[in-house]
């Protein structure tokens, strides 16, 4: 997948609205940061390349 989530994660973090192709971009992306989100409780404490 685009954000490189793996099927269970997307499956777990899928936001109601967007497809269930993990391989769609909006779905990927949308599920993506759910799942960021709730780990580390915002998009903003994600370790990144900057």
């Amino acid at each position: 997948g685009l954000l490189q989530i793996i099927d269970p994660t997307f499956k777990a973090y899928h936001v109601e609205g967007t497809s269930w192709d993990i391989y769609d971009p909006v779905a990927n992306i949308t599920a993506s940061c759910a799942y960021a989100a709730d780990k580390y409780g915002s998009m903003d404490n994600v370790n990144s390349a900057y």
